[in-house]
């Protein structure tokens, strides 16, 4: 999985929720990129949440993932708290 920070500013406190799991960030720079290799265990919806640099709380729902699902999912936070979800799957689709 990889976040990349196309905000305009630096963020704080990334977190990203996938079934069974999270990871995260203390920071990420604008135009930085952050990788992490996951396992999904489970089924549901993809979350990330971060701080702005104005301190505002941001919270997105991505796709929803299925058990067994393999492949790549690129996440690209936007300005505005936006955030568009590239997923690259293969396996069982998510119910």
């Amino acid at each position: 999985m990889a976040v990349q920070n196309r905000t305009g500013e630096p963020i704080r406190l990334l977190e990203v929720d996938y079934p069974s799991a999270s990871f995260g960030s203390d920071a990420l720079a604008d135009g930085a990129s952050f990788h992490y290799r996951i396992q999904v265990q489970g089924n549901g919806r993809l979350k990330v949440l971060y701080t702005s640099a104005e301190g505002r709380q941001i919270q997105i729902d991505g796709p929803s993932l299925a058990e067994r699902q393999e492949g790549t999912v690129e996440i690209e936070l936007l300005p505005a708290g936006r955030a568009e979800f590239h997923p690259h799957l293969s396996g069982p689709s998510a119910p």
